[in-house]
């Protein structure tokens, strides 16, 4: 038990060196991220565009969505009418029987 406690302790200290390391790194590239004017609205143009063909594809599938709901009331509606004459076929059946 202390060996495993012993190996979880030592993976964390060297993990967390190595993460550390890691980040120091990071902030040195940090200003090659800027972008011009231009490159920032040509991205905000494409992500609306993006944004609004989600908002169409979502309609879309709501519309089907909604569809295919009102196809399953009406055979819903066709089982239990079905269901109806049965039972009363049956009935009949069984009364003519007797």
């Amino acid at each position: 038990m202390r060996l495993t406690q012993l190996i979880v302790t030592i993976v964390f200290v060297i993990g967390s060196t190595a993460w550390t390391s890691g980040q120091a790194k990071s902030p040195s590239a940090a200003p090659a991220a800027v972008k011009s004017p231009a490159a920032v609205r040509q991205q905000l143009i494409s992500r609306q565009a993006e944004v609004k063909r989600l908002k169409q594809d979502l309609d879309r599938q709501e519309s089907d969505s909604k569809r295919a709901s009102e196809r399953l009331q009406q055979q819903d509606h066709a089982i239990a009418e079905l269901q109806k004459q049965l039972h009363e076929l049956q009935a009949r059946s069984a009364s003519d029987s007797r």
